[in-house]
């Protein structure tokens, strides 16, 4: 099954080393293969982020399977009373499944009706005891430094797909980005790279998405009066994300760092864009990931000092 899964053939495989696909001799008592162009030995995890790795194969799959029928996301700490491991183990594992999804993901510029908002994480820092001593947060000089944004991008599925299909409904694809904040510049910016000219998109009345109106068919409604206006106009698949994220923040995983922001947000992004499919599927998809996705990333070393040193923001 993963010989399928990560080389699309059951009796070749693609030499990491050198790249060539054949049928490598296998080494039945190592459970490896070696290549005959250049002499390499490998097994089914080299080059992927299972490379190198210590616990049994098995393990991997049940944190996999795990994963996927989390549907809100899992904490490193539930996954490590799961598998019966360390929790430095389970943390650096579902940390390595998510970059996978990230790795992988499609950026193919969205389409037709597009549903954009953001919403903020880190923005309210625990207040001082006495009251004396707490300050006004909702001013500037005392907003909180690590304080950030997720801007989310939904397509929705046509009229011609959901009458071909009444299955589907709602959002089609989704995109997110960790930013400072809702503003102009990084709105109009990330508008222009991922939304097509012409697409019908829904905002709020935030000011940030004023400037869509030049290029956009632009339709608002303002949530400081209503969810939904008068000609029905709404942006619930961007609220129906926030929805399910806010549930892996607060009632999962607890707290985020900034310099991993983008892999909590696209986790939710595929767990929403792949809502209608069963467990077995998401199970080889989510396999066929990770073995895809190079050795060569921040999760290698992580308890040994190698981390990411930036944040992926989009400024």
């Amino acid at each position: 099954m993963l010989c399928q899964l990560r080389w699309r053939s059951n009796n070749e495989q693609v030499c990491p080393k050198c790249g060539v696909k054949h049928k490598a001799y296998f080494i039945s008592t190592r459970k490896q293969w070696r290549c005959k162009h250049c002499k390499h030995t490998f097994s089914i995890t080299s080059g992927t982020i299972f490379a190198n790795h210590k616990l049994p194969l098995q393990t991997y799959l049940f944190a996999i399977a795990l994963f996927v029928n989390a549907v809100k996301g899992i904490s490193a700490c539930q996954l490590s009373r799961d598998l019966n491991v360390q929790y430095k183990t389970a943390f650096t594992l579902a940390h390595k499944i998510r970059e996978s999804l990230m790795v992988q993901r499609e950026l193919f510029p969205l389409s037709g009706e597009v549903h954009i908002d953001g919403t903020y994480v880190h923005s309210a820092p625990r207040p001082k005891n006495k009251k004396s001593e707490r300050v006004d947060r909702r001013l500037k000089a005392h907003a909180n430094p690590n304080k950030r944004a997720v801007l989310v991008m939904r397509e929705r599925y046509s009229e011609q797909e959901t009458s071909s299909n009444p299955q589907l409904v709602g959002a089609k694809k989704t995109i997110t980005f960790p930013i400072l904040s809702e503003n102009t510049e990084t709105v109009k910016k990330l508008a222009t790279a991922y939304i097509e000219p012409n697409s019908r998109i829904h905002a709020d009345e935030n000011s940030a998405y004023d400037e869509l109106i030049v290029n956009y068919n632009l339709q608002r409604v303002n949530h400081q009066r209503e969810y939904r206006s008068d000609d029905g106009i709404t942006n619930n698949l961007a609220e129906s994300y926030f929805a399910r994220f806010k549930r892996m923040y607060y009632g999962q995983v607890h707290k985020m760092s900034n310099i991993y922001l983008d892999n909590y947000a696209n986790e939710i992004a595929y767990r929403e864009d792949t809502r209608k499919l069963d467990n077995l599927t998401l199970f080889n998809d989510v396999i066929n990931k990770c073995l895809n996705t190079s050795s060569d990333n921040d999760w290698k070393g992580y308890w040994q000092g190698h981390h990411r040193q930036v944040e992926r923001l989009v400024m």
